[in-house]
């Protein structure tokens, strides 16, 4: 076989025609369909990476603000706790202070129910002795009793002070004042008559004086001349007494 130049440079003129028309219209924009690919895939992954940062920051930004909300609810919780705490303080404080208020009121109530209980039961045994002294008095009473009462009469007559005998002179002068004089026994004209003379001394003059019999003073007299009464009997001793021991239990 012989070896034709003319042909060999003509496949190489081929080959070279065909590698210019393959650069020049394929490899090439092929090439650049590479390039722009490669930029928008850049492109991309770098605004993925954008993004990506975005997200974090924000992933961030909510952990952050997922912290801080559990802080402060664990201040609001705890702000909470013990505000409840000192409500509940106060709650007990005050529940003890009524408590204690009722039980110085109940206190207070029982003493005063025992203290009336206490004056009723002496004011009933007073009553009672009382009661028991009228009846054993009334028993006792004599005209011999009655006469050691006169006897103290005229003792408590002559011991008058001058303010007494200037307040019986001044209630004689009265126009139609009654002058009493009471005994529990009927008294003797003779008595009678001492003690009529002995007020008029007093007066200044006669008195006209009344007796009567009052048997309710059990012994006794009682002189009255205007505002001013004497007694000098059992029975007005007796409520002078019962007057003195209900005032001193009251009083007690």
């Amino acid at each position: 076989m012989t070896f034709d130049w003319t042909t060999f440079i003509l496949e190489i003129i081929n080959f070279l025609a065909l590698v210019w028309i393959l650069k020049h219209f394929l490899y090439q924009p092929i090439l650049d369909i590479i390039a722009r690919r490669r930029a928008g895939i850049e492109k991309t992954l770098t605004d993925a990476q954008q993004i990506k940062a975005e997200a974090d920051e924000l992933k961030q930004q909510h952990e952050k603000f997922l912290a801080e909300w559990e802080q402060e609810k664990e201040r609001a919780q705890a702000r909470l706790m013990a505000e409840l705490a000192a409500m509940r303080e106060n709650k007990l404080a005050e529940l003890n202070d009524k408590i204690n208020e009722e039980a110085e009121r109940r206190k207070v109530l029982d003493e005063r129910a025992k203290r009336e209980f206490e004056r009723r039961m002496e004011e009933q045994g007073i009553a009672q002795g009382i009661a028991f002294t009228t009846k054993l008095l009334f028993r006792l009473a004599s005209p011999e009793l009655e006469a050691a009462l006169y006897a103290l009469l005229l003792e408590d007559l002559h011991g008058l002070s001058k303010e007494n005998k200037r307040v019986i002179t001044e209630a004689t002068v009265v126009p139609e004042l009654q002058i009493k004089i009471q005994s529990a026994f009927p008294l003797d004209e003779n008595k009678q008559n001492e003690l009529t003379r002995y007020l008029s001394d007093v007066a200044g003059r006669m008195l006209p004086i009344e007796f009567q019999v009052n048997s309710d003073l059990i012994a006794g007299f009682q002189i009255v001349i205007g505002s001013w009464i004497l007694h000098a009997n059992l029975r007005d001793e007796l409520k002078f007494f019962s007057g003195s021991l209900q005032h001193a239990t009251a009083g007690s």
